[in-house]
C-alpha cells in the first residue's frame, strides 16, 4: 500500500507540474491562394507576399481598419508648411532580425536602396523624395521635390518596409533568399510551392502582443482543398475563401468566417509594348480591347462565379469609392457593339486571344465564363494556366499577350494606378505610355486639395476607359475562414493578416 500511495502522490505532482508549465508551442498554419514571389520588399509584387510581410517586415507607418495612417516604426511625423519636407520621429529600441539597430541611418539606407537598386519596383512610389537628412539618431527628414499627397500611404506598404541595411548590402539582389526585417517573426525556411516558415523574434519591440512561436504559410491554390484542410485541422486559417464555399464554412461550428470589402480590382492586363510580343493586334489596337470589354456581362459573371458576393467593376476602384468616376458606370453587355468594333479594326470574322491565368480555382472559373461570353462576339480565347509567380515573371518579361490578374488595392488612389499606367511605372508590364496620362497622374500626386485630385483622377479614368490597357471586371470581398480557437483577428480592407493580439484558445 505505501508504494501505491507514493505512486499516487508522484502522479499528482506530475500532473500539477504539467498544468503549471507553459503552453505547448503553437505553430499557426495559414493557407495562401498561391505562393509568394521573391521575399524582398523592393522587388516583390504579389498579394500573398504582402501577407507574409505583415508578420515579417514592419513598416514606417501602418493603417487602421478605417484606413487611417498610424505609427509603426515611425512614432510621429510633421510636414513643412510648403509640403516639401517630412520630419519623422522613429521608434527607439528596435533591432532587425540580425541584431542590426533600427535608426535614422537605417531608414536613409532603405530609401536609397528602394530608389537605386536596379531590380527595385519601388522607384516610382518614392520618386518625390529627393534626399534624406539624418538629424538625430531617431530623427530623419525626407526632402521632397514638391508636395506628395500619396507618400504616407506608400510608406504604409512595401515602400515603407524596413530591411536590415547590413543584410541588404551584403546580399544585394539576392536579399529575398534570406530576408532580414524587424517584424514580429523572422525568416526560417522556404520550400518553393510548399511552405514559408517564420519563427517568433524574441527581441521584437512589441513582443508582448505576439502569441505564436511560429507561423507557416502554405500555398494551396485549390479553394476546395483549402477549406477541406481547415475542416480537418491541417491548417488553422485560410485567406480568400471562395464565395461558393461560404455556406459550407458558415455551417461548420468549428469555423469562423470574416470579411472586408477590398480596395482593389480584378481584370485583364494587355501587353501594349513590352517586347516583341507587344506587337500584336490586341496590343496595337484599343478597339479590340474595347470589344472584349463590351462582350463581358459583369453582373452575370458575378452571379455565376461568386453567387453575387462580389461587385461588378469597370474602374480601378469600386463604385462605392469616393474616387470612382460616375461618368463611366458599369455598362450592360453589348455584343453588337463588340462585333462592330472588331469589324472596324479589320476583324469582321473575329480573332484569337491567348490569356494567361493563375492556376487557382476562382481565376480559372472567371476566365472560363469570360471565354464563353467572348466567343459569342467572335473572340476565341485560349487559356494558359500558370503558377502565379511564373505568370508574374512572364508578364514582367513581356512574354504574354494578356493576363488575368488583379491588384489588392491601396489606401490612396495613386497606388491603384500610377505604377500601372505611367511611362516609367514600376509595375507597368503593359509598357503603356501616354504623355497626357503621365501629366495627369503626376499632377494628382502633388495637387493641393482632394477636389483637385478628384478632377485629375476623373480625367485619368476617362483615358483609361478609352485605352483599356487594363480591362477591369470585378472587385472582391476579402473572405477569411479560421479555426474557432483563433481569437482576436481583425479583418482589414487591405486583405492583410495582422497577428498582433491574436491568440489561440482551445
Amino acid at each position: 500500500m505505501p508504494h501505491l500511495k507514493t505512486a499516487m502522490i508522484t502522479a499528482l505532482i506530475g500532473a500539477t507540474a504539467l498544468t503549471a508549465s507553459p503552453a505547448l508551442a503553437k505553430d499557426l498554419r495559414i493557407a495562401l491562394q498561391s505562393d509568394a514571389d521573391v521575399l524582398d520588399p523592393d522587388q516583390s509584387r504579389t498579394f500573398v507576399g504582402r501577407i507574409v510581410y505583415a508578420s515579417m517586415c514592419d513598416k514606417l507607418v501602418d493603417i487602421t481598419p478605417e484606413l487611417e495612417i498610424i505609427p509603426q516604426l515611425a512614432t510621429s511625423w510633421t510636414t513643412s508648411d510648403d509640403g516639401t519636407a517630412i520630419t519623422m520621429q522613429l521608434r527607439e529600441g528596435v533591432v532587425f532580425h540580425d541584431s542590426t539597430p533600427f535608426n535614422a541611418e537605417a531608414v536613409a539606407a532603405n530609401i536609397e536602396r528602394s530608389q537605386t537598386l536596379d531590380e527595385s519596383r519601388r522607384k516610382s512610389e518614392l520618386k518625390s523624395i529627393t534626399s534624406t537628412e539624418v538629424t538625430g539618431e531617431y530623427e530623419i527628414v525626407l526632402n521632397l521635390a514638391g508636395p506628395d499627397a500619396t507618400l504616407m500611404a506608400q510608406l504604409a506598404d512595401r515602400a515603407g518596409m524596413m530591411v536590415s541595411p547590413a543584410a541588404a548590402a551584403e546580399a544585394g539582389a539576392d536579399f529575398g533568399l534570406n530576408p532580414v526585417c524587424s517584424g514580429a517573426f523572422s525568416f526560417a525556411e522556404r520550400v518553393a510551392q510548399d511552405k514559408i516558415v517564420l519563427t517568433k523574434f524574441d527581441d521584437y519591440w512589441n513582443a508582448d502582443a505576439i502569441n505564436f512561436d511560429s507561423v507557416t504559410f502554405l500555398p494551396i491554390p485549390d479553394t476546395t482543398v483549402r477549406l477541406a484542410n481547415l475542416q480537418s485541422g491541417d491548417i488553422d486559417m485560410l485567406e480568400r475563401l471562395a464565395a461558393t464555399d461560404l455556406a459550407q464554412a458558415n455551417a461548420d461550428d468549428g469555423i469562423v468566417v470574416d470579411s472586408a470589402v477590398s480596395l482593389g480590382y480584378q481584370g485583364i492586363t494587355f501587353n501594349i509594348n513590352n517586347g516583341e510580343r507587344g506587337d500584336n493586334p490586341w496590343g496595337n489596337d484599343k478597339r479590340l480591347r474595347q470589344a472584349l470589354s463590351y462582350a463581358i456581362d459583369r453582373e452575370a459573371l458575378n452571379q455565376v462565379v461568386f453567387e453575387g458576393a462580389f461587385a461588378p467593376g469597370n474602374q480601378p476602384f469600386p463604385s462605392t469609392s469616393p474616387w470612382y468616376n460616375q461618368s463611366f458606370p458599369v455598362e450592360a453587355r453589348d455584343i453588337d457593339k463588340a462585333k462592330s468594333l472588331l469589324a472596324e479594326a479589320g476583324f469582321p470574322d473575329g480573332l484569337d486571344l491567348e490569356v494567361q491565368v493563375p492556376n487557382s480555382t476562382e481565376p480559372l472559373a472567371v476566365m472560363q465564363v469570360v471565354q464563353a461570353m467572348a466567343a459569342e462576339a467572335g473572340i476565341n480565347i485560349t487559356l494558359t494556366s500558370k503558377e502565379f509567380a511564373t505568370l508574374l515573371s512572364d508578364q514582367s518579361a513581356g512574354d504574354y499577350t494578356a493576363s488575368q490578374i488583379g491588384w489588392s488595392g491601396r489606401v490612396d488612389p495613386d497606388g491603384n494606378n500610377h505604377q500601372f499606367v505611367t511611362t516609367d511605372g514600376g509595375i507597368n508590364d503593359s509598357k503603356f505610355s501616354d504623355a497626357k496620362m503621365d501629366e495627369v497622374m503626376n499632377a494628382a500626386r502633388v495637387a493641393g486639395s482632394v477636389e483637385e485630385r478628384k478632377a485629375l483622377y476623373d480625367e485619368a479614368i476617362a483615358l483609361m476607359m478609352d485605352e483599356l490597357n487594363r480591362v477591369f471586371i470585378y472587385h472582391v470581398n476579402w473572405i477569411w475562414a479560421y479555426n474557432s480557437s483563433l481569437k482576436g483577428f481583425t479583418p482589414y480592407p487591405d486583405g492583410m493578416i495582422r497577428l498582433e493580439n491574436v491568440t489561440w484558445e482551445e
